[in-house]
């Protein structure tokens, strides 16, 4: 498993190539990448600023890593965060899971997205014609995470 978080972009042919290097057991990878957008919440957005703390949220995202594994058969896993100043059209955060069969990776790759949205300590914050604002937790961002929750 690798967390990290920084600055710099990412290059998403590199990573996804490095992590299956030398397995032959992979039959497949799954990936996501987010993405800044230029609109939110109906209002044009020229920048956004993501904050974190440093420690906290690698060790929060390793964890939903750690969750992932205890749920899907999965080799391994990559989430790169980006923080720092970005522009509509940056690459925000990767996830790449690599597993034998694709149902895995899939569900394994989307789970981590998930909860990135609702568990890992990020703070964004946009820049709009009407000034900067915080962006708030979106409902649907837990109502997607919530469906991951094990029935007791």
């Amino acid at each position: 498993m690798t967390v990290r978080i920084q600055i710099e972009d990412f290059d998403t042919g590199a990573e996804i190539a490095a992590l299956r290097r030398g397995n032959p057991k992979i039959g497949a990878i799954a990936s996501f990448i987010g993405v800044v957008r230029d609109v939110n919440e109906g209002d044009a957005v020229s920048e956004m600023t993501l904050e974190h703390y440093p420690g906290m949220t690698e060790k929060a995202i390793e964890e939903i890593v750690t969750q992932a594994r205890g749920r899907w058969h999965i080799f391994d896993a990559l989430v790169i965060h980006r923080v720092g100043l970005l522009k509509p059209t940056d690459p925000i955060v990767l996830v790449v899971v690599t597993s034998a069969h694709r149902g895995d990776a899939f569900a394994a790759c989307e789970f981590i997205m998930d909860y990135l949205k609702t568990r890992a300590p990020f703070w964004k914050k946009e820049q709009t014609g009407a000034g900067a604002r915080w962006v708030d937790a979106r409902t649907s961002d837990d109502v997607a995470a919530g469906r991951w929750r094990l029935k007791g």
